[in-house]
């Protein structure tokens, strides 16, 4: 589903561990059980969390299933994270819209996303 949603590939053993290492995770089915959205939060469990991997499958996409996904998402981080935590994400456009709606706002000019690909 990744790869239909516009996400990359993953390695199938290293998306099962980081799915093991979830802090809370979002995963819409459709009426035949198959997947067709998803989303999760990862981080420390105290002050750093990350929104990850969030993907609607192409014939699902802009019928809210992004807005659930997200909604879920955060309902969690409401009830769970503490006072002064700092939640991320990254944001490709169009879905940027979607993040602000909820609250996210982009970090620059006074910091830069970085990574380092393996």
């Amino acid at each position: 589903m990744r790869v239909a949603a516009g996400l990359s590939a993953k390695d199938v053993s290293a998306a099962k561990t980081a799915l093991q290492h979830s802090i809370f995770a979002v995963a819409l089915r459709n009426e035949d059980e198959q997947l067709v959205g998803m989303g999760r939060i990862k981080g420390d469990g105290g002050y750093l969390y990350h929104i990850v991997d969030i993907a609607v499958e192409p014939a699902y996409q802009g019928k809210g299933f992004g807005k659930v996904i997200m909604s879920e998402l955060t309902r969690h981080l409401d009830e769970n994270a503490p006072k002064g935590a700092y939640v991320s994400l990254f944001a490709d456009v169009p879905a940027d819209g979607l993040y602000k709606k909820y609250g996210f706002a982009y970090t620059a000019p006074k910091s830069e996303g970085m990574y380092k690909k393996y």
